[in-house]
């Protein structure tokens, strides 16, 4: 069973960084995509970043320039930078990773979320 474990979360001032944690159970090399998706009160859910196995990145217009995605293979763990952080990234902010399989399809795992507040 695949486990990934968000930390990072927290309060900060409009303007502030906080760097957010995602470490899976099992070695992220077995995964297509891993990334970070938001889910604000009353909102959907949405991508924030996603990063490949190969290291590409892709990022939401909004977060462009201030959030960078990274991934340290060494500790199974997955980074979301986040500076210049604005009251609208207030979320809960979730861990996805994907794995493609030929048998199954898509298999999508999700951690349990971390609060990200960011007051004005």
């Amino acid at each position: 069973q695949v486990q990934l474990v968000e930390s990072g979360g927290g309060l900060v001032q409009a303007g502030g960084s906080l760097r957010l944690s995602c470490a899976a159970s099992t070695s992220i090399f077995s995964f297509n995509t891993m990334g970070w998706y938001r889910q604000a009160p009353g909102k959907q859910r949405d991508l924030v970043a996603t990063i490949t196995s190969g290291d590409t990145t892709k990022y939401a217009d909004s977060v462009k320039g201030r959030f960078t995605i990274s991934r340290d293979n060494a500790k199974n763990t997955v980074y979301l930078q986040m500076n210049s952080l604005k009251p609208e990234d207030t979320a809960v902010y979730y861990c996805n990773a994907v794995k493609n399989t030929w048998t199954r399809g898509r298999l999508d795992y999700w951690g349990q979320g971390t609060q990200v507040t960011v007051s004005s």
